[in-house]
């Protein structure tokens, strides 16, 4: 019989803020090898504009992939590249920091609900100096599976297989195989998820609560599973939860800001550079 993953551990998100003053909720995962390859899950969520407004101006990054999802909003991406990009509503967008980006992403919008997340997902040591790269991804090419029993999956990045239905979402250049979907339900669904045993699976629930095997997973807790070939997961309520997946990266983290590389020399150099203007030269 198949491996059935449980909840290891439940980690509950922290109130903080980031940029110039937007209010998120936060789960950070850099000294959490059962986090691999995700690093931390950033969530933006409010009806004030002053919680967002001041967006988040320009700043470094070097190591990492973000990954950020709207549910509801509209931010502007710039980065030093010449990239420009629009977060709108049900889209998202990708960037590869590897050996260095410059960017900001602003709000468009003047008013109205802002509920948002950014994922920080690792890149192994191997990508860790590549050029940077950057993809958005509009609504209407986010994969969108729905069924009665299921409810509605977006399928952001990755593979998944849910119910029996194999689903690959816009997003597939990660540095390691991840999988983000978001799953919106009402009473009585059920998402069942087929998995590689030594990947990584977490669950964080946005709206309502989702019971993972005989314990429920709250709004704003992220689930961390065990190992497993397989997943149940059921809501007795409107829910809404994000799932990732992931092939674990077995490399040192050594986190400072908005730089995660594998030692500290590398971190020093990140702080050495961006100082310098090396990364503008990118």
């Amino acid at each position: 019989m198949s491996k059935v993953r449980e909840i290891r551990q439940l980690i509950p998100a922290q109130a903080t803020s980031d940029g110039d003053g937007v209010k998120i909720r936060r789960i950070a995962g850099f000294n959490n090898a059962s986090f691999s390859p995700f690093l931390m899950v950033d969530e933006l969520k409010s009806d004030e504009r002053k919680d967002y407004v001041g967006g988040f101006p320009p700043h470094p990054h070097r190591g990492i992939e973000t990954l950020t999802y709207m549910l509801q909003g509209h931010f502007q991406h710039r980065d030093h590249m010449g990239n420009v990009g629009e977060l709108r509503s049900g889209g998202a967008q990708w960037m590869a920091a590897g050996r260095g980006v410059i960017h900001s992403e602003m709000p468009i919008m003047e008013n109205g609900d802002l509920h948002g997340f950014q994922i920080w997902i690792n890149q192994p040591a191997r990508d860790k100096m590549i050029p940077a790269k950057y993809h958005d991804f509009q609504p209407e090419t986010i994969t969108e599976y729905r069924t009665q029993q299921l409810g509605l999956l977006r399928v952001i990045a990755g593979d998944i297989q849910a119910n029996g239905e194999a689903l690959q979402g816009p997003l597939t250049q990660t540095g390691v195989p991840a999988t983000v979907a978001d799953w919106q339900t009402g009473p009585g669904g059920e998402l069942n998820v087929a998995t590689i045993e030594s990947h990584t699976m977490m669950v964080y629930v946005y709206k309502g609560s989702i019971k993972v095997g005989s314990r429920v997973v709250m709004q704003g807790e992220m689930a961390l599973l065990s190992r497993g070939e397989q997943a149940a997961l059921f809501a007795s309520d409107t829910s809404g939860a994000l799932i990732f997946i992931g092939e674990p990266i077995n490399e040192p983290v050594v986190h400072y800001g908005p730089f995660v590389m594998n030692s500290v020399q590398e971190i020093e150099e990140a702080i050495h550079d961006y100082n310098a203007g090396v990364f503008e030269t990118y």
